[in-house]
């Protein structure tokens, strides 16, 4: 068990991030990508649904093999050949997890697995206690648990907690509950369930309604001490909670979450721009802490603000995260301060005068030119060696 104020970081990017349209990678860029997720200390890396084809099992044991520093899991959904082939793909790591699971809403049960309630609690335990003879960390997962009635819900879980498992995770499969809904439920389970003191609880949540980094903190609040997360928050549909996120707001707002982990900060955006490399997309400009714009500021009022005291317009230094330096962009909304700043660094220092007029010039242009360059501001200093600017129709 981890300390009661811990949060232990469960990385999927491999696994259910891999499987959104899009995010497929082949073995060499998924050793990569875990290799760089261990060096970014996630707790627990689940490498891969070992059962689904070979590459994957593959994958998985690659990493198991290679990969150190990290609990390496696979996923297997609640049967025999699953279990095992899980059991002989993470074989090789010194650390290792095998992650079952078995959907626990009415709807999954008639309509995906078409099993009744008292089937499905069966084949939890069978599963759970065939896993755990195999290994010593074993993950439950009720899929749909959100959507599930709270006393079946209590039901399966106290099954599973029974027959061996060591964390239990309550997903918010299809991204439906909201923050005060999910919170509340882990409070529900910790009451209700003997011995969920000796088990992790943990969240994964999906962004279909944009609250999967809220819903996951609101978890924690609940009780949880597991998140299950994604580098970018990419996965199935709308994706995942986004790690970096999740670690932002843990470390920026401590005083509403005073957790520990064992991330390292400053490998958040190296590790998002490997990701952008792997898979065929990056993350959209204003992705927060990641994106290319999370750290810029081309607003007038803003750029005095950031020159006087960064504080004023960023919460956190980009520096923080690992991405490098906050970026004063010039363009049709910026102010005389940070135009005169940009052009001091290029060597040239002007009077207010000479700035008046070069700002004149520099707003014009502005007004005609999306990107604005060095080059541009250096023409603006001797408007007639500039080279005519083609307009935007």
């Amino acid at each position: 068990m981890p300390a009661p104020d811990q949060i232990v970081f469960f990385d999927t990017t491999l696994r259910d991030g891999e499987q959104s349209p899009g995010c497929t990678m082949h073995l060499d860029e998924k050793l990569r990508m875990a290799h760089q997720l261990s060096n970014l200390g996630v707790d627990v890396l689940e490498a891969g649904f070992a059962i689904a084809s070979e590459g994957d099992f593959n994958a998985v044991r690659a990493i198991a093999s290679q990969v150190r520093g990290t609990r390496i899991a696979s996923l297997a959904r609640c049967k025999r050949e699953d279990i095992e082939a899980a059991a002989r793909a993470i074989a090789p790591a010194p650390s290792n997890r095998i992650h079952v699971f078995l959907a626990t809403s009415d709807l999954h049960l008639e309509y995906k697995l078409r099993i009744t309630r008292q089937q499905a609690l069966d084949q939890a335990a069978e599963s759970v206690r065939l896993a755990r003879s195999l290994v010593d960390d074993i993950e439950f997962s009720t899929e749909d648990g959100t959507r599930s009635d709270h006393d079946f819900l209590i039901q399966m879980i106290t099954v599973a907690v029974q027959a061996g498992a060591t964390t239990i995770n309550i997903p918010d499969t299809v991204g439906y509950t909201t923050p005060a809904e999910y919170e509340a439920l882990f409070r529900l389970v910790k009451t209700s369930v003997p011995g969920i003191d000796q088990v992790i609880l943990s969240t994964h949540c999906h962004n279909d309604l944009g609250m999967a980094v809220a819903n996951s903190l609101a978890g924690v609040q609940g009780g949880a001490r597991q998140i299950e997360c994604t580098i970018n928050g990419i996965g199935e549909r709308a994706g995942n909670a986004a790690l970096e996120e999740i670690a932002a707001a843990l470390m920026v707002r401590r005083d509403k979450f005073p957790y520990t982990h064992h991330l390292k900060m400053t490998e958040l955006y190296p590790t998002s721009q490997m990701l952008a490399e792997c898979i065929s997309f990056g993350c959209s400009p204003n992705k927060a802490v990641v994106g290319a714009n999370a750290f810029a500021h081309e607003s007038g009022i803003h750029q005095h603000g950031m020159m006087a005291n960064p504080l004023t317009y960023e919460i956190m230094t980009p520096e923080s995260v690992g991405a490098g330096h906050t970026n004063l962009v010039l363009g049709k909304h910026s102010g005389r301060r940070a135009l005169a700043d940009r052009l001091e660094k290029l060597g040239h220092p002007l009077t207010r005068e000479q700035l008046d007029e070069v700002y004149a010039r520099f707003t014009e242009l502005a007004d005609r030119k999306k990107s604005i360059y060095d080059q541009d501001l250096l023409g603006l200093l001797h408007p007639a060696k500039a080279a005519p600017v083609a307009t935007i129709s």
